[in-house]
This record gives structure tokens, sequence and C-alpha cells, in this order.
């Protein structure tokens, strides 16, 4: 291994791209839009670590916790030409020193979900960690969480095993499906966002030409079992 210094945290940064941005999350000031945009939809919060908020002010305390934590940058994530967040995540797990890093305690309103702008910002993500010198991005999710082990993949995230009895979250089991990527995935990977990015590949009623689970699944190591055929 070369001899290089650690990668910076990623604790204050913001990155922009076409369609999203990302800022360090502000729990007092982000919580009233987050709550609006999650609040017709509770089960957004199903796999994550805290109930559903009630109000804001209950969705402020639990962003607060996580924006508290040193091993974490939490962002909010919008839409380029609003101010209003929509969803957050964080860059977790923070260990410069073996060039590790996560992208995790993700949650998005249905407004993002399974849009162009979600997988834009954690395309903006990715890039960051790796142009940072992170040797290694991890995506970690509940087994039963089905929506995030599809969305691992189709981002380019290698299937590396199943953690059982892993953690008990919210008095229950969770077994917990992991994912990585590492910076000998990600060149190919990254065109493979690109691509599918383009407005060229989007047609005159928004319909993707080509799925981007067909661009990175050449590139992808390791499937998940779970996968559909």
């Amino acid at each position: 291994m070369a001899d290089a210094p650690p990668p910076p945290h990623p604790r204050g940064v913001t990155l922009t791209g076409r369609l999203a941005w990302l800022r360090p999350l502000d729990a007092v000031a982000d919580a009233p839009a987050l709550f609006a945009a999650f609040a017709d939809s509770p089960w957004v919060f199903d796999y994550m670590g805290e109930q559903a908020p009630t109000d804001a002010a209950a969705l402020t305390t639990a962003l607060a916790v996580w924006v508290a934590r040193g091993d974490c940058a939490t962002f909010a994530v919008g839409r380029v030409g609003s101010e209003a967040a929509l969803g957050y995540a964080c860059l977790m797990g923070v260990v410069p020193a073996m060039r590790e890093i996560e992208i995790g305690n993700a949650n998005l309103s249905p407004a993002l979900q399974r849009s162009p702008l979600a997988t834009e910002a954690f395309s903006l993500l990715l890039g960051w960690s790796f142009d940072a010198g992170y040797r290694r991005v991890v995506w970690k999710c509940n087994a039963l969480n089905a929506p995030s082990r599809r969305a691992a993949q189709r981002l380019g995230f290698g299937y590396e095993g199943l953690f059982r009895q892993h953690m008990i979250v919210k008095g229950r089991n969770r077994d917990t499906a992991w994912f990585a990527m590492t910076d000998g995935d990600w060149p190919a990977i990254r065109t493979a966002h690109a691509r599918w990015l383009d407005p060229a590949n989007f047609d005159a009623d928004g319909r993707q030409r080509q799925a981007l689970g067909d661009l990175t699944a050449p590139h992808v190591v390791g499937w998940d079992p779970s996968r559909p055929a």
C-alpha cells in the first residue's frame, strides 16, 4: 500500500449536480420541510432506527442525534432550484485510516424515491468519497428491505454477505445485508452513472431509454441472491 495521508472527513461538505444538491443537514431548520415531505408516508421509517415522527419537533430531535455523531456527516438532499430538503442521507462509519466509509441512514421522501435526482445524489456521494481518497464505500441494510437491496445493486454495489442476528432494532431482530464498492470498481460505474443520467437517456415523457442496472451490471462484483432472475 502506498503511504498516503488519510482522506478528509466529509463533515461540512456540500455537493451539487445537475438535479440534486446535498449540504450539511440543519436539524432545526430542515425538520419542518422534511416532516411535510414525509407526513403522508410514515412507512418510509419502517426500516429506520427511529419511529415515524408525529410532528416536526420529534423529527428535529431524531435528526439532531445524527448531526451530533462524530463518525457521521448527515446531508439534507434537495432539488436544484429549491431550498427545501426532501430527504437526507449520511456518510457514516468514517474510518479515514482504513480509507473506508459508508452511505447509510438514507431516508428519501416519495417525491425523491426512484427518481434521477435520487440516483444523482447517491452518485455524488460516491464520487466525493472516491475522489477524496477512500478505497471502499459500504452500503448496509435490513435484509428484509428489498428496495434498498435492489438500489444497492442498481447503483453498482457488490453483495458481500448476510450478517445474521446483527442488530436488534425497534425490538425486532435485524439480519443485515452487506454491500460494498471499491475504488477499483468505481471508474467504470461512474461512467455508467453518467450515461444513465445524461438527458439523452430520457424521452420527452421522462422515461428512461436504458436502465441503470443494465449499465452497471457488467461491473458489479457479487450478486445478491435475493435479486430476481
